[in-house]
């Protein structure tokens, strides 16, 4: 392995004189047609060369010392051409590529540019193997050029970039189940437990870009109080803990835990690795995938930073689909069920993740172009049928009855010129008296354990119109229909929630305005028959950021939740700060009625017995598709389960509608007006 990266490595450096010289001069004036590639290849060589360097410096123990300006002055060199204000030019874009190649070609090609641009983070983890194959692969399509005088088969470039796919998914996989489940695995939790996390620089040490909301972000939370610290990651921590407790499930007998967060808040993080630690769990942290083996989408999973370009993330979004065949789907199933076997024991040890988000980036609207590779017809069915298998594989190593989970989030200094004061109130959001909504939230479902349905009306040309469904219940004086929610798992308080009869729900879900996935979405419509819907519309995003963003590919998906959300103290910092177009799903699902389409809540725990504080038992955890699980598993889930809210303004009423036909409003005009819930108008009436 070594010898092989040598030899690369000294290719590569080769490769960069020629292009500029002699050969370049000669290719020039006698290939002809064939020259229009050498400006790729001598870009793409400069970066990898600028790679390598960067590979020998930051074996330097002062590198990372040095003043920040030199620091960004040497990321500019690595990411400076994928910056909004250079991306046009660069040849990881498809569509430059595209102009300057041709369709096919222009896609393999910016794929290529891309995918070695993914050697980053191997430069800083100091992975020799994932640096080897990104430089072998350069050279063996360069090679596919020189030797066909600069006019190769577009067939034979194909196949390259595709057994690089295959053969590298078995390494690849393994690679990555140890990052997500061994806590030996250990390059960021090194960062956040060695170094001065008061002094910015070692945020540079990710390999990750590194802008000024990352730094500011570290900056905030360095001046903040020890006591601020630890309830932030005490309130984390324990909603992790209090999670197990809650569903009856046994956390003694795990032993790690998967912490997600963006880079900059590893102060708090620090300090959450030693309340995990005492609880008997190891940290396994794992970087956000971003090349073409492990990434899935734009939907980040892991630790990131906000990234140099969300428009190139989105542009190279799907480029499995220039290689996805039946092939490849058995190939990567059965390498993932190969790691998973192998390393089953740890899997099983494995406790859940625990994920602190972000909120308040500045705003992205993607662009769609036609050059960025996108699934076809049967593409598109070919991967949301792998994505079912891989999930019900490792779910099927993970038991996801013995496992748990927790999310919190909290602001960047992106977000406006309030960021100190949004954040001092996200705290005390996150950390509001869940004995007070514990109370009312009962009130509530005390009123809709009665109901057959829920009736949810908006106004102020808000056209949701909409009737869910409820199940009946057995026992009612030992059994409940929703959940009563406070703050464990999903910080912060504030939600009942159930999983709907899919068989009559039906009607409109429309928003003036909601964020989803780190899209904003302007005048969503779902047409909801039988609790099933095919997709919507947006006003202001491409065609395909409902189909992509939301439906996840798929023809269909059902009503996975209704929940009501109760906390009005959020929704109140939200319209002091002008927040709404901000807010996470997590914080914004609690200000409102709320729908999730795709899987349930309960998905694959549906065996898990969940007690409401009055006892009774939340039984309404199935669906016609859930119960699938035991006929016919491969239908049984979506793999996916995606909020949206209506906030407070936007409804007219909710009201249960009893089986005798009574009608009892639970909120109207925006306000709560079940008796006994009044004290949620509180915030409310401040604003």
């Amino acid at each position: 392995m070594e010898e092989r990266f040598i030899l690369a490595a000294e290719r590569i450096r080769e490769l960069k004189e020629e292009l500029r010289n002699e050969r370049k001069d000669k290719l020039t004036q006698e290939q002809g047609e064939g020259k229009k590639y050498l400006p790729y290849f001598e870009a793409l060589t400069v970066f990898l060369n600028n790679a390598l360097d960067t590979y020998e410096k930051i074996q330097n123990p002062d590198y990372f010392l040095r003043d920040l300006n030199e620091l960004r002055k040497d990321q500019n060199l690595l990411f400076g051409e994928l910056k909004p204000e250079n991306y046009q030019d660069s040849f990881a874009n498809p569509t430059f590529s595209v102009s300057r190649f041709g369709l096919s070609m222009g896609r393999y090609l910016a794929f290529l540019y891309w995918e070695e641009m993914q050697i980053l983070p191997y430069i800083y983890e100091r992975k020799t193997e994932e640096i080897l194959i990104r430089l072998e692969l350069f050279l063996e399509v360069y090679g596919e050029f020189y030797v066909n005088q600069f006019l190769p088969d577009e067939e034979a470039v194909r196949e390259s970039l595709y057994w690089y796919v295959s053969d590298y998914s078995e390494d690849s996989t393994v690679a990555r189940v140890r990052e997500q489940f061994l806590p030996e695995e250990d390059f960021a939790v090194k960062i956040i437990e060695q170094e001065d996390l008061c002094k910015p620089n070692f945020l540079f040490r990710y390999g990750e870009y590194i802008s000024e909301n990352e730094i500011r972000t570290a900056e905030f939370l360095s001046s903040l109080p020890e006591e601020t610290v630890n309830l932030m990651a005490d309130t984390f921590t324990e909603g992790f803990r209090k999670g197990f407790v809650a569903a009856g499930k046994d956390l003694s007998i795990k032993g790690t835990v998967n912490i997600r967060y963006m880079i900059g808040f590893e102060r708090v993080i620090k300090k959450a690795i030693a309340n995990f630690e005492a609880m008997g769990l190891k940290p396994v942290i794992y970087r956000a995938a971003g090349d073409i083996f492990r990434k899935r989408g734009v939907v980040k999973v892991g630790y990131a930073s906000g990234g140099v370009n969300r428009q190139a993330e989105y542009d190279h979004r799907e480029d499995l689909s220039l290689f996805l065949d039946g092939h490849l789907v058995t190939r990567k199933l059965e390498c993932a069920k190969a790691a998973y076997e192998e390393y089953k024991k740890e899997i099983r040890a494995f406790a859940g993740p625990a994920c602190m988000e972000t909120f308040g980036e500045a705003e992205f609207i993607p662009e769609d172009y036609e050059a960025n590779p996108s699934f076809d017809e049967a593409g598109r069915k070919r991967y949301v049928e792998y994505q079912a298998k891989a999930g019900d594989l490792i779910n099927s190593y993970i038991h996801m009855e013995e496992r748990s989970f927790t999310i919190i989030a909290f602001p960047t200094p992106e977000i406006s010129a309030d960021f100190e004061q949004i954040f001092e109130e996200t705290i005390r959001i996150n950390t509001l008296d869940y004995e007070t909504y514990q109370r009312i939230q009962g009130i509530l479902i005390d009123t809709l354990n009665r109901a057959d349905e829920v009736h949810v009306r908006g106004r102020d040309g808000n056209e949701t119109e909409l009737t869910v469904k409820l199940c009946k219940l057995n026992n009612p004086e030992t059994e409940a229909k929703f959940e009563n929610c406070v703050a464990d798992v999903n910080i912060p308080v504030g939600e009942v929630f159930t999983s709907p009869v899919l068989e009559g729900s039906e009607g409109v879900l429309h928003v003036k305005k909601v964020y989803i996935n780190g899209l904003k979405y302007e005048n969503l419509r779902l047409e909801i028959k039988d609790g099933i819907t095919r997709g919507g519309t947006t006003s202001n995003l491409p065609k395909n950021a409902v189909e992509e963003n939301i439906m996840f590919h798929h023809e269909f998906l059902p009503i996975g939740e209704f929940a009501i959300g109760t906390n009005t103290t959020a929704y109140a910092v939200a319209q002091k700060y002008n927040l709404f177009e901000k807010l996470p799903i997590l914080i914004a699902e609690k200000t409102g009625p709320h729908f999730a389409f795709g899987d349930t809540c309960y998905s694959n725990e549906e065996e898990v017995h969940y007690v409401n504080p009055d006892g009774k038992e939340m039984v309404a955890k199935e669906n016609t598709y859930s119960l699938k699980r035991h006929t016919n598993p491969e239908e049984a889930y979506f793999h996916c389960h995606t909020d949206i809210t209506i906030p407070y303004e936007e409804i007219g009423i909710i009201e249960a509608i009893l089986p005798e036909g009574e009608r009892i409003p639970l909120l109207k005009d925006g306000r709560f007006v079940l008796p006994g819930t009044e004290e949620l108008n509180a915030p409310l009436e401040e604003i």
